[in-house]
């Protein structure tokens, strides 16, 4: 077995496997560290923070109350909440280090453009997480509301379902909204050019509401808000990615 320090990256890189181990783990270890201090400061404001998840509820349902169902439903959702909160806040301190982490390995040259991406990447996670709390979950919860009412049923909605369905697709709708970083990154970096990007439209847009049917409810509203706004996100990567690459060549 060859010296796992010895270089065994791309040509021209500065690390070798050894050093992108320990790269990985200090990142990691600064990320976790990062989200766990979040989350220990979103436990004092957790309560607000659940008058805040439930605007798309009040909107619809008015002042009928959530249903808790078990003794620790309540606690174990507050939890629960402090925990994605944690996670949303800490989301630049995080993205950066996956992003360090990445530059690591590439060019000096490359390494540029990580400076773009750390901060747009927060923005758009967090751009994600409002776009579903404010568009999508009243016209989902409206939608499946009237559809029980239409069919007869009331809806008692638990506190647990409803956080659950509220902070999943916050965190969806959150790495959704990474599509332009990941394409601008992925055409600067020489790994794929506009024009395959372009003949891949229609793949793309299969793959798009593939993904939203299997990442939301089963409702037609939620799959729709989630596949058109991320479609709409790749034809915006592109165009970042085109306008860059004329800029570059002026």
């Amino acid at each position: 077995m060859g010296d796992t320090n010895k270089k065994q990256d791309r040509p021209g890189s500065t690390m070798s496997l050894g050093d992108h181990l320990d790269e990985l783990r200090s990142r990691l270890i600064y990320a976790l560290a990062g989200l766990a201090i979040c989350t220990i400061i979103s436990l004092a404001f957790s309560r607000y923070i659940i008058t805040f998840l439930q605007i798309p509820y009040v909107a619809i349902m008015g002042n009928k109350s959530l249903q808790a169902l078990a003794l620790a439903e309540g606690f174990v959702s507050y939890v629960k909440i402090a925990l994605i909160t944690g996670l949303i806040i800490s989301s630049p301190w995080v993205f950066y280090h996956l992003w360090m982490f990445v530059a690591a390995g590439l060019y000096q040259k490359e390494q540029k453009y990580i400076r773009l991406a750390v901060p747009f990447s927060a923005i758009l996670f967090v751009a994600g997480a409002l776009f579903f709390i404010f568009v999508v979950a009243p016209l989902s919860i409206g939608f499946l509301v009237k559809f029980n009412r239409w069919i007869g049923l009331n809806s008692n909605i638990t506190f647990k379902n409803y956080i659950s369905f509220v902070t999943t697709l916050m965190l969806v709708f959150g790495l959704a909204f990474q599509t332009p970083t990941a394409i601008f990154f992925l055409n600067r970096t020489g790994l794929v050019s506009i024009k395959a990007l372009c003949k891949s439209r229609k793949y793309v847009l299969l793959v798009v509401f593939i993904v939203a049917a299997m990442a939301t409810p089963p409702d037609v509203v939620s799959q729709v808000t989630l596949a058109v706004p991320l479609y709409l996100l790749f034809e915006f990567g592109i165009l970042i990615s085109h306008l860059a690459n004329r800029r570059k060549r002026a």
